[in-house]
């Protein structure tokens, strides 16, 4: 499941939702499921312009507050299941991207504060 960055902000608000559906099909299926979250930071970029246009005030760093509820829950049907439910499961990586290296964004510190290790990749080691 993709939504490029030219999909309009419902199928890009959506994408994590179809992808995690699929990915919860095929583990109840007994597979083992990798799902990409690439990346929260454009979901959240969609899921704000979605509530400017719903009427709803923006809040730290202009995104509505529930989008931290959103992806959480999101990262949270990840699992993997004993064998008396399938044995299959489903493993969630979740990129955010940050605005000059700043770790402290909102969206960037959400996602650090829910998961249980973090990468930190700087593009410019690999030029």
């Amino acid at each position: 499941m993709a939504a490029t960055a030219a999909a309009p902000p419902g199928q890009l608000y959506l994408a994590p939702y179809v992808a995690c559906a699929l990915g919860e099909y095929f583990m109840r299926l007994k597979k083992d499921v990798l799902v990409v979250f690439d990346d929260f930071t454009k979901h959240a970029w969609a899921y704000r312009e979605i509530s400017l246009l719903l009427g709803r005030a923006p809040g730290r760093d202009s995104y509505p507050g529930d989008i931290f509820y959103l992806h959480s829950k999101l990262v949270e049907r990840a699992a993997s299941m004993s064998e008396k439910f399938g044995s299959g499961s489903m493993t969630h990586l979740p990129i955010a991207e940050t605005l000059e290296g700043d770790l402290t964004g909102y969206v960037q510190s959400n996602l650090v504060s829910m998961t249980d290790g973090q990468i930190m990749v700087n593009a410019a080691l690999f030029g």
